[in-house]
C-alpha cells in the first residue's frame, strides 16, 4: 500500500513537472479592445460613439508562481494622464503618456503572480482621459531576453553624405509603435518605438516578428521606409537611406523654445538626450529655454560629439504669472530676471537689462497658465489690438505657432496677430515646439526658418538671426514653409514701394515627399483677400506656385501667406494634440506661413498701420457718423474696425441707433468691420447718438 502511494506521488510529481515545463510561454489576459472612460462625457468626438467598458479594467487570469521576472505587454492609445498598472493589486508600473498607439512592455516581479486566478487592473487617473487599451499578454521570459529574441542592426546615411544623425522609428505591423531592447555601449537616445542617433548607428533587440521601420531628419529630409520580418536568433542588417528634399538655402532652421528635465523639472527629456534629439530633427540654430535657469548647450552638445550639426544659443523662459517670456541671446554672466514681475512694460525692461537678451517673445499666447492667458479678451482687444490692462507691448515676436501647445484651431493665433499689427505693434510671428520631451513632444517640428548665411550650422550669426527676428525676415513651419514676394522684388520684412497699379504677388509652398498643402491664402491686413485649393502633390517638394495679381490698395496694408494641409497621424512625425482643446473634434493641419511684407500702397515711402489712418479719419471728421461713415468707404475693413474704438473711445457708442442708421448705408465691409468691434464689447443699453 504505502509503496503505491509512493509510486502515486511520484507520478504526480513527474506529470507536474513535465506540464509545467511544456507550459505555454504566453498567457493572453485579453485581445480584446477596452474603451475606458466615463460614459457620458467623451474627451473626444471620435468616443462619443462608444461606450466605455468603465472608468478602470480589471481582468482576471490564470498563471502561476513566477519564480523569475515576467514581461507584460499592453497596447495603449490616446493615453494623457498617468494610469497605473497593478497585478494583485501590487504595482508593476504606468502606461506612458502619449496620444499614438504603441505597444509597451512592463517588468513583472518575481513572485508576483500566483498559483491559479491572478488580477489584472488598469487605474484610472484624477483627470478625465479616454483611453483604449488591448492586446494584454504576459510572456514567461524576463523583459530584455524576450525584448532581445532578434536583432536588429540599423544604419542610416544620406545621401551624398553619409552616416547621419537621424530618427529611427520601429512600428509594428499595425504601425503601433513598438518597444524594444537597447544594446549597451550606444549614445542613443530612446523612447518606446523611437529612437534618436548621432551617426545613423543603432542596435536593437526585439521580439520575432514584422516590424515597420521609419527613418527620417525632420522637416528638410525624405522618410525612408522598410518593412522587416525577422526570426528568433536572427540578426539582421537594415541599411536606410534618407536625402535631403526641401532647399533652404538662406536660411536657418531655429527652434527657440526647447526644454529639458535637467534644469526645468518636467518632461523626459535629459539635457544630453535633446542634444541628440536637436541633430536628429535638423535644427540648426537651438535656443536653450528653461524655466527661470539659463541654460547653455556648448558643453552637453559637445559631450555627446554633435556640435557640427548647429549653433547652441543660451536662453530664459522666464516664467510669470503674467505669461511666459523666451529671451535670448543671455549673457553668460547675466543675473536671472525678475519673474515676480507682471507688470509686462517693467519685466521686459528687467529681462533686457539683467540678460542683454536681444529678442524677447511672447510664448503659447493663447494658453492658460497661473489662470492668465496673455492674448485673451480680458487682456487684449481680439479686434483692435488694444491691450486692455494697464500695460503696453514692448515684446518682439509671438508664437503663432507651438507645436506642444497646439490650439484646436491651427489658425488660432493668427487674428490676435493680424490685429497687434493693425494696431501699429511689429511684432514678429514665429514657429517653435515648446518641447521637454524625446518623443511625446517632437523638437523642431514648429520651427522658424530665418533668413541668415547658412553655410555652417555649427557657426551660424547670432547677431544677424537677432536682426532678421527683430525685422520680421522669418518664416513660420509646421510641415510646409511657405515664402512670398511681392513684384518678384519684395520678400518678407521689406516696405514693397513704388507700385504701379497692380501689385503681383507669388506664393510658393514647399515641404517634403511626406507632406501636402490643400489651401493657400492671402491676407492684407488680417483680411482673408485670396484663397486657392490645390491638388495633392504626388510626392513633389513644390506644393503650390501661384500668382495673384490684386489692385493696389488705396492705402497701405501688411500681406501674410498662409499654406495648409492635412495633418500627418503616420508615427515618424504624428502631430500633437491640443491640450487646451476648445473642440471635441480632432482635425489637424500643418502650416507655413509668411511674416508681413509691407506695401507702401499710397506712395509716401514709410508704412501706415490702420488704426494711424483710423486715429487721422477720426481725428479729421470727429465722431460724426454722417462725415465719418462715408468717409470710411475707400477704407478696408481693419481701417473701420480701429475707427470703431475711436469712435467708442470719444465717449460714444459704437451701436447706438443713430450710428446704424448710417451704417445701413454704408459699405458690407464698413459694416463687417464696425461689427468685428462691437462684437467685442460687454453687453449694454443701446442709445441714441449724434447725426
Amino acid at each position: 500500500m504505502i509503496a503505491r502511494i509512493v509510486f502515486a506521488v511520484l507520478c504526480f510529481g513527474i506529470f507536474f513537472n513535465t506540464a509545467s515545463a511544456e507550459a505555454p510561454r504566453t498567457i493572453a489576459i485579453s485581445d480584446k479592445e477596452y474603451h475606458l472612460g466615463v460614459a457620458g462625457l467623451p474627451e473626444w468626438q471620435h468616443f462619443a460613439d462608444s461606450t466605455p467598458h468603465g472608468r478602470e479594467l480589471e481582468l482576471r487570469f490564470d498563471a502561476a508562481v513566477n519564480s523569475h521576472e515576467q514581461t507584460l505587454f499592453i497596447r495603449h492609445k490616446d493615453v494623457k494622464a498617468p494610469w497605473e498598472i497593478r497585478i494583485n493589486n501590487k504595482r508593476v508600473g504606468q502606461l506612458y503618456s502619449m496620444d499614438a498607439d504603441m505597444v509597451e512592455a512592463f517588468a513583472v516581479p518575481a513572485n508576483m503572480l500566483l498559483d491559479g486566478e491572478n488580477i489584472f487592473s488598469l487605474h484610472a487617473p484624477k483627470a478625465h482621459d479616454d483611453i483604449l487599451v488591448s492586446d494584454i499578454r504576459l510572456e514567461a521570459r524576463p523583459v530584455t531576453e524576450t525584448l532581445s529574441q532578434a536583432t536588429l542592426e540599423i544604419s542610416v546615411t544620406e545621401t551624398g553624405v553619409g552616416p547621419s544623425p537621424c530618427r529611427i522609428t520601429i512600428a509594428d505591423e499595425q504601425d503601433a509603435l513598438f518597444q524594444f531592447h537597447v544594446f549597451p555601449e550606444q549614445t542613443l537616445a530612446t523612447r518606446v518605438g523611437v529612437i534618436y542617433v548621432r551617426d545613423g548607428k543603432a542596435r536593437i533587440g526585439v521580439p520575432p516578428g514584422k516590424y515597420n521601420l521609419y527613418a527620417g531628419r525632420g522637416f528638410e529630409y525624405s522618410v525612408s521606409t522598410q518593412k522587416v520580418v525577422v526570426a528568433t536568433g536572427e540578426v539582421r542588417p537594415v541599411k536606410m537611406e534618407i536625402r535631403r528634399e526641401v532647399p533652404t538655402p538662406g536660411l536657418v532652421a531655429c527652434d527657440t523654445h526647447i526644454h529639458n528635465v535637467t534644469f526645468s523639472g518636467h518632461g523626459d527629456a535629459s539635457i544630453d538626450e535633446g542634444m541628440l534629439t536637436i541633430a536628429g530633427e535638423g535644427i540648426e540654430l537651438a535656443v536653450a529655454t528653461d524655466h527661470n535657469h539659463h541654460t547653455s548647450y556648448i558643453e552637453p552638445a559637445a559631450r555627446m560629439r554633435v556640435t557640427e550639426f548647429f549653433t547652441p544659443v543660451t536662453g530664459n523662459e522666464v516664467t510669470t504669472k503674467a505669461g511666459h517670456f523666451n529671451a535670448f541671446p543671455v549673457r553668460a554672466d547675466a543675473t536671472l530676471p525678475d519673474h515676480t514681475l507682471t507688470n509686462w512694460t517693467a519685466l521686459m525692461q528687467n529681462i533686457r537689462s539683467s540678460t542683454g537678451a536681444k529678442v524677447i517673445q511672447l510664448n503659447h499666447p493663447r494658453s492658460l497658465h497661473s489662470n492668465f492667458i496673455p492674448l485673451g479678451e480680458e487682456n487684449l482687444n481680439p479686434a483692435t489690438g488694444e491691450v486692455r490692462r494697464n500695460d503696453k507691448i514692448t515684446f518682439d515676436a509671438i508664437e503663432v505657432i507651438n507645436s506642444s501647445a497646439m490650439r484646436s484651431d491651427v489658425m488660432d493665433i493668427y487674428p490676435r496677430w493680424f490685429a497687434l499689427l493693425n494696431n501699429g505693434y511689429r511684432i514678429t510671428g514665429l514657429g517653435a515646439s515648446d518641447t521637454h520631451n524625446v518623443s511625446r513632444k517632437i523638437l523642431g517640428q514648429g520651427r522658424s526658418y530665418v533668413v541668415c548665411d547658412d553655410t555652417d550650422p555649427a557657426k551660424v550669426d547670432v547677431d544677424q538671426i537677432c536682426k532678421s527676428f527683430l525685422e520680421g525676415r522669418v518664416y513660420v513651419s509646421q510641415g510646409l514653409l511657405t515664402r512670398m514676394t511681392v513684384n518678384d522684388k519684395f520678400t518678407v520684412g521689406d516696405l514693397a514701394t513704388s507700385l504701379g497699379r497692380n501689385i503681383q504677388v507669388t506664393v510658393t509652398v514647399q515641404g517634403p515627399s511626406w507632406t501636402d498643402a490643400d489651401t493657400v491664402q492671402l491676407y492684407a491686413n488680417g483680411i482673408k483677400i485670396k484663397e486657392e485649393k490645390v491638388s495633392p502633390s504626388g510626392g513633389k517638394v513644390e506644393k503650390a506656385n501661384i500668382t495673384w495679381t490684386i489692385p493696389r490698395p488705396k492705402h497701405d496694408v501688411h500681406l501674410v501667406a498662409v499654406a495648409t494641409g492635412p495633418g500627418i497621424t503616420a508615427p515618424f512625425w504624428a502631430l500633437s494634440r491640443s491640450s487646451q482643446p476648445t473642440s471635441k473634434e480632432l482635425n489637424p493641419r500643418i502650416i507655413g506661413s509668411t511674416n508681413p511684407i509691407w506695401v507702401d500702397a499710397d506712395g509716401d515711402g514709410k508704412f501706415t498701420a490702420a488704426r494711424h489712418y483710423a486715429r487721422d479719419l477720426v481725428e479729421m471728421h470727429g465722431s460724426v457718423p454722417s462725415k465719418l461713415i462715408p468717409a470710411l468707404g475707400s477704407y478696408d475693413e481693419a481701417i473701420a474696425t480701429q475707427a470703431a474704438s475711436f469712435y467708442s473711445n470719444n465717449g460714444k457708442d459704437s451701436r447706438d441707433e443713430s450710428l446704424a442708421i448710417h451704417l445701413q448705408k454704408a459699405p458690407a465691409h464698413v459694416q463687417r468691420g464696425f461689427a468685428e468691434y462691437n462684437a467685442t464689447l460687454p453687453a449694454q443699453k443701446i442709445t441714441g447718438g449724434t447725426n
